[in-house]
């Protein structure tokens, strides 16, 4: 029973780690897709909070609300040293909190649709402008009530697996 577990446990880390990775390079292949205020579309643009809702609809099936405060009420707090590829990371641009939302894609560095007239992008939140507005972290919980956290889903799964012996 134990090695039936121990294999479930790392598949479970698996599936959670390719759709974490799907999500990230789903994420890079928009760079340079138009900024569009209201854009929901690679077609037409993105703002930032449609480019997440986009990646994650697309990547994991998940539908998150449309606009940047909504997703950040509508997903798990984290501390920002817990930050893992995509995670939300939330940012405040127009003096009101979560006024911006990037995907965390790891080493710092966050990819976004920024602005009018640019485009999607990797930025580091090191950066002054960055450093100086970041509102937070948030995670994407999936349809179990876990976020896309390979150690945290292996645990959980773990747990329950240890419960039905």
């Amino acid at each position: 029973m134990a090695e039936r577990t121990s294999d479930f446990v790392k598949e479970a880390r698996q599936s959670v780690a390719e759709k974490t990775s799907d999500l990230v390079v789903t994420a890079m292949g928009f760079i340079g897709v138009p900024y569009r205020r209201g854009g929901n579309s690679a077609e037409t643009g993105f703002d930032c909070s449609g480019f997440v809702r986009a990646i994650y609809s697309e990547t994991l099936g998940k539908v998150l609300p449309r606009r940047a405060d909504q997703q950040a009420q509508a997903t798990e707090k984290i501390d920002k040293n817990e930050l893992k590829p995509g995670d939300l990371v939330f940012f405040n641009t127009m003096r009101r909190t979560f006024s911006h939302v990037g995907i965390y894609v790891g080493d710092g560095n966050f990819i976004h649709a920024p602005r009018t007239g640019a485009q999607v992008r990797v930025e580091s939140m090191q950066s002054a402008y960055w450093a100086r507005r970041f509102d937070g972290a948030r995670r994407v919980q999936d349809a179990d009530g876990l976020g896309l956290d390979a150690s945290k889903a292996a645990l959980a799964l773990q747990m329950q697996a240890s419960q039905l012996q």
